[in-house]
């Protein structure tokens, strides 16, 4: 009963608050606050506020979410300790598996077979005017098309 008395009071009040917002010519915030009012006496004619009353005073109600509660702290206890066991059950702390084995050989091999002078940058005889517009640039004959390759055959022996 109580439960009734309060939302009817609560949509009551929401609804006087709609009619000053309309007053103001706000007719779409006033339209809006009116449906937000409506729905507590939509809730108590539902029948759904006797139902959460009796789920809210109800001690059996309270011990199962107790319940409930405590089903999950194991839970997630339980698989907090699997993961950190599974972890060093599986490999020993000392021992490499194949796999990272292989991916460190082949991590090496890859490392060995770039020279360090091929990672530097070239530092060629010029090259190609870097101005914005072709129109105004030199044409450019074959030769100087590879000088650039030739300064990167020649910085490696080739």
């Amino acid at each position: 009963m109580l439960a009734e008395t309060i939302c009817s009071a609560v949509s009551a009040a929401g609804l006087g608050i709609a009619a000053v917002t309309a007053y103001r010519k706000r007719f779409l915030a006033a339209t809006r606050i009116a449906a937000y009012a409506l729905v507590p006496v939509a809730l108590v004619l539902t029948g759904f506020v006797e139902w959460v009353s009796g789920i809210a005073f109800d001690p059996a109600v309270w011990v199962g979410f107790g319940l409930l509660g405590l089903s999950w702290v194991l839970f997630t206890t339980t698989r907090a300790i699997e993961r950190r066991g599974r972890g060093a059950a599986q490999e020993p702390a000392g021992a490499v598996g194949p796999a990272k084995a292989a991916k460190a050989a082949k991590g090496r091999a890859a490392q060995e077979a770039v020279a360090p002078a091929a990672s530097a940058p070239s530092l060629g005889q010029g090259g190609r005017p870097q101005s914005g517009s072709r129109q105004n640039a030199a044409p450019v004959g074959p030769a100087d098309d590879f000088s650039d390759i030739e300064a990167i055959l020649k910085k490696h022996g080739i």
